[in-house]
């Protein structure tokens, strides 16, 4: 999935300035068409014109990042390439923010060993075994969330 998806990610078209001559379009967004004519090979076209900007954004953050909310619980399950040494999201939950942390020190794909909020440990591995559900709070503070994959 990463390596599929490193590959459909437009930014990567743009990580150069003789890929942005050549790419020439907007590299945040997922166009339809990467030419392989001669004259215009490498050439991005039909941008803004599908949805697939918004499918790939959502399939990079919900099913590589594991990262769900549903009303006033996130859930978090990645499934990241073992090469990976982890990431992190900045979520405002109405006037709160969740600082969010995945570390993967093991070089894992998948699967929870540790979860802390606020620097206290929630839960292990067994209590949610598909993913770590973080309740919500709409408190005004900021919020760190740190999960460790193993």
């Amino acid at each position: 999935a990463g390596e599929l998806f490193d590959i459909f990610n437009p930014i990567r078209h743009a990580d150069s300035a003789e890929a942005i001559a050549q790419y020439k379009v907007e590299p945040y967004v997922s166009c339809a068409d990467v030419y392989s004519a001669e004259s215009l090979a490498g050439r991005g076209g039909w941008t803004w014109y599908t949805g697939s900007g918004g499918w790939l954004y959502r399939a990079g953050l919900e099913a590589m990042l594991g990262f769900n909310v549903r009303g006033d619980r996130v859930r978090i399950d990645p499934c990241i390439p073992k090469a990976w040494p982890g990431f992190s999201i900045t979520y405002r939950y109405r006037s709160s923010c969740y600082v969010i942390d995945v570390e993967n020190p093991d070089g894992v794909s998948r699967g929870i060993a540790k979860v802390e909020i606020d620097g206290v440990a929630v839960i292990g591995a067994s209590r949610w075994p598909s993913g770590a559900e973080v309740p919500l709070i709409d408190d005004g503070g900021e919020h760190r969330v740190t999960i460790v994959l193993g």
